[in-house]
């Protein structure tokens, strides 16, 4: 059985489903559970995974174990390493749509352009690259990861040699023996730098911000614990919720904070620095100057000692221009350079910007936005009837696994279809007040958290210094409040 080539169907579908990571995998695995039925999977990319189809650097991998970084309900007992690097996870995901039977509702090569509310009808009218569908409810897996942000640095499109974003990496590109330039040292840089420096003639390295940088202390995991998982499934199930407190103690222990945890956080980051690089020179260029917990934290056992290498080199100083040859610094030195690689993250809001969404009396998404995106538990916007938002605003985690708040979250959309289906209720609509509401709670808060004080400025803010990306609590607490949809928070009809 292969991926659907056939036309989107012109009937209502009970769900329409945009993209298929994680979120719309379990969105489409529930609703088969459940019979929900129809619905259709819609995929922008050629292939089944989201972010870790369309990511494949040198090194990608996930920070979060394998064991937790994994559906509930679609356990695997033989993940090679205690942390998983791209392949196995995108292998993964594909695997578990043929198993779980959605191979059929799966529509690749397929983006959403535009999404319109149709009130008489009771329905979303669907503009897609391969033609109109209509839904009775829409479920948005699309993530925040996948629209490269690139710096605004004049001169950029005059680089005369290969330039690519990491989400873009070009493998067609042999690296070895050429002068390379890495501008950022975020999350995958941490990951590619080690990968591609050992061939590179030489490799520079701009950084504007130092990060923090934990060790990750990695490893395969043993045939006989695979065994041991493979013929007692309790075993993995323990092992999972061993992984899960080690992570959970962190919110009740206060990291959203500045805390006693935040300092020994430091003093163990520091001392991993120590160990690594000897230079006090390098070390200090490499030690933030920010609290632990405002911007990302990192782990690598690996990307410090790469920085040791005779033919690697760190730049601190602010980049003035780029040239068809290389880099100008703000000081006038200059670094020539063959090719250019851009570590420099994703525009969380550029999902919703490219996408047209109208919803009640001609309201749009971006219009409901202006000052900022927010959604009731993450979940639901007022004035959009039967839109659900999977990893949307101010649920992303700093300190466990999204899996845990994406099955919570898929569990509230799908109680919400359950009544659609077995009590004629056709609408839901999340009231003004239970968001606002809910909205206040979120940003009072953060308020006091690590994320908004102390001038901490990072991705997870947005233009205006709201924090919009982040939970600011434990998934115990996110899950309890928002696993089961309350009929008293939606306006029904």
């Amino acid at each position: 059985m292969s991926v659907s080539d056939a036309p989107l169907p012109e009937g209502p579908l009970a769900v329409l489903i945009v993209g298929s990571g994680f979120s719309g995998l379990a969105m489409g695995i529930r609703c088969r559970q459940a019979g929900i039925a129809p619905f259709a999977i819609v995929e922008k990319g050629d292939g089944i995974g989201g972010t870790w189809h369309e990511n494949t650097y040198p090194g990608a991998a996930c920070d979060i174990p394998s064991h937790l970084y994994s559906l509930s309900y679609v356990p695997k007992h033989d993940w090679s390493r205690l942390y998983p690097q791209q392949p196995e996870i995108a292998a993964y995901l594909r695997d578990t749509a043929r198993d779980q039977g959605l191979l059929p509702h799966l529509h690749l090569r397929t983006a959403v352009t535009a999404a319109t509310w149709d009130e008489a009808e009771a329905l979303w009218r669907v503009e897609t690259s391969r033609g109109p569908v209509r839904a009775r409810a829409i479920v948005s897996g699309m993530g925040g990861l996948h629209h490269p942000a690139l710096p605004d640095i004049p001169g950029r499109e005059s680089f005369a040699g290969p330039a690519f974003h990491s989400a873009g990496w070009d493998h067609a590109r042999d690296l070895r023996g050429k002068r390379i330039g890495v501008i950022g040292t975020g999350a995958s840089a941490i990951q590619f730098v080690p990968e591609i420096a050992p061939g590179a003639a030489h490799l520079t390295l701009f950084q504007r911000t130092p990060a923090w940088i934990m060790p990750k202390h990695d490893r395969p995991i043993t045939e006989r614990a695979k065994r041991s998982y493979r013929g007692l499934p309790l075993a993995r199930r323990l092992f999972r919720l061993w992984l899960f407190w080690i992570h959970e103690i962190r919110a009740f222990l206060g990291f959203t904070k500045v805390s006693r945890l935040t300092g020994q956080a430091e003093g163990l980051a520091r001392r991993h620095l120590a160990k690594a690089v000897p230079d006090k020179d390098l070390r200090a260029k490499l030690t933030p100057r920010y609290r632990l917990g405002c911007k990302r934290v990192l782990i690598s056992d690996d990307f410090y000692p790469t920085l040791m290498r005779p033919n690697v080199s760190l730049e601190t100083g602010r980049i003035a221009r780029i040239t068809p040859s290389g880099v100008v610094l703000e000081d006038g030195a200059t670094r020539d350079l063959d090719v250019l690689v851009y570590a420099t993250g994703f525009d969380l809001t550029g999902s919703f910007r490219t996408l047209h969404v109208v919803g009640r009396g001609g309201l749009t998404l971006r219009q409901a936005w202006r000052d900022g995106m927010g959604a009731f538990q993450g979940i639901s916007v007022s004035g959009f009837p039967n839109l659900f938002l999977l990893m949307g605003p101010n649920t992303g985690l700093g300190h466990n696994s999204m899996i845990l708040m994406i099955e919570a979250q898929v569990e509230h959309a799908l109680s919400c279809l359950r009544a659609m289906r077995n009590t004629g209720v056709r609408v839901f609509d999340v009231k003004p007040e239970a968001q606002a509401r809910f909205l206040a709670d979120v940003q009072a808060r953060l308020a006091d958290s690590i994320w908004q004080t102390g001038g901490c400025t990072s991705w997870y803010q947005d233009d205006k210094g709201r924090n919009t990306a982040l939970w600011p609590g434990s998934v115990l607490a996110y899950r309890r409040g928002a696993r089961r949809a309350r009929l008293s928070d939606y306006r029904v009809s």
